[in-house]
C-alpha cells in the first residue's frame, strides 16, 4: 500500500499581549505647577484692590464753587450750629444769578465742585465750535435729556447742551420757547463759569462764547 501524504501546518506565531493598564509604570517625574491651568491644581491667589482714601476738600471764603442745581456761587461765609447734640459746621453760598444764598453742611460737600481750571474753559470752548448732534428722538425725552445735563454740574456736559441748541440765527421763530428757555439756563450756566475763571467782565465772556458758537452777528446787534 502506498504511504498517505501528510501536509504539513504552518505554525501560527503567537501574538504577544500588551501590558495592561495596571502594570504600566507611570513616569516618575515630579508635574511642573506652572504648566498647569488655574483650577487644574490649586485656585489661582486673587489680590484684593484697596479702595484709595477720597480726600475731603476744604473751600475758604470767598472761593469760586459750583452747586449742581444751582451754578456757579461764592463762599460768603463758614459757620457753625448745633442741632439737638451734633455740632455742625456749613459753607454759606452766594448764588447771585439766582439770587439765592446756599447752606451747605461741610460733610455734604461731594455735591460740591471746584470752578473749572483753564484748560478745562478752553476744551469748553473746543466744544462750542464744533456741530451740533441732531437727534430724531421725541421732543419731551431730549429735554428731559439736557435739563439732567445742566443740573449733572459737569462742565463739559454743559457745554454740550449749549452746543446741541444753539441756532445760529437772531429770528426767534426758529426756536421753540421750551427749548430757548433751556439754552438760556446752560448758557447762562455756563457763562457765570467763564466769568469766575477768567475773571473778565460779562461782555467779554460773551464775545468770545458767541464766537465759538458762531453768534457772532446776535452779539453785535444786542449791542
Amino acid at each position: 500500500m502506498p504511504k498517505k501524504k501528510v501536509k504539513k501546518v504552518k505554525k501560527v506565531k503567537k501574538v504577544k499581549k500588551t501590558k495592561s493598564l495596571s502594570k504600566v509604570k507611570l513616569s516618575s517625574k515630579p508635574v511642573d505647577k506652572k504648566n498647569l491651568a488655574p483650577g487644574a491644581d490649586e485656585k489661582p491667589e486673587i489680590k484684593k484692590i484697596k479702595k484709595q482714601p477720597t480726600e475731603k476738600r476744604v473751600y475758604n471764603l470767598k472761593d469760586y464753587v459750583v452747586y449742581p442745581k444751582h451754578g456757579v456761587g461764592k463762599i460768603t461765609a463758614i459757620e457753625k450750629a448745633k442741632i439737638g447734640e451734633i455740632d455742625i459746621q456749613f459753607y454759606k453760598i452766594l448764588v447771585e444769578k439766582e439770587k439765592l444764598t446756599l447752606t451747605v453742611p461741610i460733610n455734604q460737600q461731594s455735591k460740591l465742585r471746584p470752578i473749572a481750571s483753564i484748560n478745562q474753559i478752553n476744551k469748553c470752548v473746543s466744544i462750542l465750535k464744533t456741530k451740533p448732534k441732531i437727534k430724531r428722538t421725541m421732543w419731551s425725552r431730549r429735554a428731559q435729556e439736557y435739563d439732567q445735563k445742566i443740573n449733572s454740574g459737569k462742565i463739559y456736559e454743559l457745554a454740550e447742551v449749549v452746543k446741541d441748541l444753539n441756532k445760529n440765527t437772531d429770528i426767534i421763530a426758529d426756536q421753540s420757547y421750551s427749548e430757548r428757555q433751556l439754552f438760556e439756563k446752560a448758557y447762562e450756566r455756563l457763562k457765570s463759569e467763564f466769568e469766575a475763571v477768567l475773571k473778565v467782565s460779562p461782555e467779554e465772556v460773551q464775545k468770545k462764547m458767541d464766537k465759538a458758537l458762531g453768534r457772532v452777528n446776535i452779539s453785535e446787534s444786542a449791542e
